[in-house]
Order: C-alpha cells, then structure tokens, then sequence
C-alpha cells in the first residue's frame, strides 16, 4: 500500500510540474496549477540565481523543459535569448530584427514568444515573426508590415502571437495612424506561410480602433472558437476559416473615441471575459450568431481593468486596475464579493497570476503583493524587488520568474519530479 502511495503521490507530483509555453500560461488565462510556491522573497532572499538583462520589455519569460526563452531590446537589436533554467546561463541569442525604438513604457521587444517545445516563435513589435529550432537555428521568417501595410497603432504594436492547435494566430488592430483594416492572420508554424487572412471590420473611431490584447481560445461544447478583443467589439471566429461566427458591441457604449483597449480577453469554464478601458468589463457566453450584444452578454460591471488581463478560479474573478486597486466578482453572476480594496498605491501594467490559492500581483516598482485566492481579501506577502517592471510573472515547477528592467529573477527552489 505504502508503495502504491508513493507512486500516486509522485504520478501526481509529475502532472502539476508545468511549462510556461505562452504569455498568459499553460491554460491561455494566467493560472499555473504549479502547488508550494514561493510567498516570501527579496534581493537577499529566496533567489535561486538571476541574470542581467540589457532593458525593459513587456514580454513574459516562456519556459519549455531545461530552457528560458526571452524577447529582448539590446540598443537598436530585438534578440531572442535562450537560457538554461538551472542557472540562468545563456546558451545562445539570435537576432530577430533591428529598428527597436521605446515609445512611452514599451519597446519592440513587447510580444512574448510561444513554444509547442520542438519550435519556438517570436515576434516583434515592428512586425517581424521569426521561427527558431531550440539550438537557436532559425526556420522561417516573416515581415507582417512588408506584406500587409504599416502597422497604425498609437502607441506601437504590442500583442503576442497566440500558438494554438499548430498553428500561429496573428491580430492586428489598428486604426489611429492609418485607414488601412484590422485583421487577422493565422500561419503555418512549418513554413509561416499566411493560410488564411481575414478583415475584421469595427465600427471604432479615432484611437479606439487600436488594441494590445492578445486573442485567446474558448470551448464551447464539441465547438472551439478564436475570441478578439478590441476596436470595441469582442468577436468570435471558426480557428480554421477565421471566419467571423458573431459579434458582441459592448466595449464602447459612449462611443468614446480614445477608447483604446490593453487588457486581454480571458476565458474559465467556458465564460468569456473582456475588457475594454476600465468601464464596461463584460462575461459572454460563447456559442453565438451573428451580433449578441443583447442575448451573450451574462453580465458587466464598471469597475474593470485598464492594463492588466484579470484572473479567475472559475468561482471568483479578481481584477487589479492599472492604480493597484482590487475587485473580487462572482464570476458566474458578476456580484460584488469585496470591491475597492488597495494592494499598493503604485502603477500596475503587469497582469495578475493565479496558483497555489494565492494571486501574485507585481506593479512597476517590482512590488509583488500576494492575495489569498478567495472571497475574503487578505494579504498574504509584500516581496519587494525594487526594479521597474512591466512584464507578468511566470511560473513552472515550483518556481516563478520575475523580469524586471534589469534582470531575470529565478525565485524558489524547483519541484523534483
């Protein structure tokens, strides 16, 4: 019996022990199901190593396995880094394109990669997508701006590419800068060959039109449907033809013509969350045809995000503004569970994760407050870096990776296998 435990107990251990392969995680949604995590650290305190990094960028560190990767901005170069997990020695950087350039907080260097571990992809904020064997070899590449226009972003383009069923999703939205359409492409992972590209039309006017977001996956049934958000609209597409299945007008009821939206569209137990700029934030029901404003929209509240995408246990939906304040809604019904509570009086542009029942929350000033993960707000942890940071945490194996402005922190001890 004690035997049988053992390896029960051990088969388990090796089911939580996950990659970080995209920007919001493993799920799509920013949650790790990672157990024994770190709460506490600081420079001195629970770092297993870290490395310099030449300088800031919003782009989250992917982790597949013994390997690190990164989308960094060196001087004018964008560079993909791959390190080794252990120790965060470098094992090689290709370069991905010139002609990084900062505009406001961000770099070129904004998109995250994503890995199916036996190819890595990264793109650039000035459009270039670059494919990469794990030894650093490039594949393919890509120039979206060369074959489709300039991209017309007021504040340069930011989205990451989305890795799904082998193949890579691309969303430009746009329109401050340009009259060109938003569109959508969907690539060959093997060449990155365009199999499809579709417009999609929005009704946006001035900044509104542009978006940040990163577009996601939501199972309906048997059914799976690509969801973008912005430009106003949250949309659903068949992932195969792209093909627009229906329409939610919801994010722009004022027709305010800034309305330019950053947080992205998340999902948990088929429930579609979108965000448009702080007011409204909407559930969806996927599932539809044709405009579903009226009949998809399961409920809004006007105490939504601007900059970080929220996080949900499927139970509670927790959201933390761009001013370190803090919702908790009933995410089937949108009540009120506690509203209005401040984590830190500090600026938020990282987004929130959720594992081992706590929500790991890190603002600009590398402050990372730790929340219970329930209906009562408690503070569990203050861990302080003291580094700029715009980059989301991510987690694998019992240890979570912090990217500030001037490092990679590897924090905790990794999980055995």
């Amino acid at each position: 019996m004690r035997l049988a435990f053992i390896l029960i107990a051990s088969i388990a251990s090796c089911l939580f022990a996950e990659n970080w392969p995209q920007w919001r995680g493993p799920d799509l949604n920013g949650e790790s199901h990672e157990k024994n995590l770190p709460l506490k650290w600081s420079q001195d305190e629970n770092i297993t190593w870290k490395i310099s990094l030449p300088s800031r960028s919003g782009a989250t560190p992917i982790i597949w396995g013994e390997k690190i990767l990164l989308n960094v901005a060196s001087g004018d170069n964008l560079e993909l880094w791959c390190l080794n997990r252990n120790d965060g020695s470098v094992l090689w950087k290709s370069p991905i394109g010139g002609g990084n350039y900062k505009i406001n907080k961000q770099n070129m260097s904004s998109p995250s990669p994503s890995t199916d571990g036996k190819t890595i992809f990264a793109m650039t904020g000035t459009g270039i997508i670059k494919a990469f064997s794990f030894d650093g070899k490039e594949l393919w590449m890509r120039d979206v701006q060369k074959d489709y226009g300039k991209f017309g972003l007021n504040w340069g383009y930011g989205s990451s590419p989305l890795l799904y069923n082998g193949m890579l999703y691309v969303e430009v939205l746009h329109g401050m800068k340009t009259t060109d359409p938003s569109y959508l492409l969907k690539l060959d992972i093997a060449t990155g060959k365009t199999l499809v590209k579709m417009d999609r039309p929005t009704p946006a006017i001035h900044e509104s039109p542009d978006a940040y977001t990163t577009p996601t996956i939501v199972r309906n049934g048997s059914a799976v449907e690509l969801v973008v958000s912005g430009g106003d609209i949250v949309t659903g597409h068949d992932p195969v033809t792209l093909k627009e299945l229906w329409r939610a007008n919801v994010l722009n009821p004022s027709n305010n013509p800034a309305n330019r939206i950053i947080a992205s569209p998340m999902v948990r137990d088929g429930m579609i969350y979108a965000a448009s700029r702080v007011r409204p934030y909407v559930a969806i029901k996927p599932g539809g045809h044709g405009d579903v404003s009226e009949s998809h929209v399961v409920w809004k509240t006007q105490n939504g995000p601007d900059v970080p995408t929220p996080v949900s246990d499927g139970k509670y939906l927790w959201v933390v503004n761009d001013r370190g304040i803090m919702w908790c809604f009933d995410a089937k019904t949108g009540a009120d569970v506690y509203s209005g509570k401040r984590i830190q009086s500090a600026i938020y542009s990282s987004s929130p994760v959720l594992a081992d029942g706590r929500i790991y929350a890190t603002n600009e000033e590398g402050t990372t407050t730790v929340v219970k993960a329930s209906g009562e707000f408690e503070v569990l942890a203050e861990n302080k870096l003291g580094e700029y940071t715009l980059s989301s945490p991510a987690i694998s194996e019992g240890q979570i990776f912090m990217r500030t402005e001037k490092a990679l922190y590897c924090i905790g001890k990794r999980a055995k296998k």
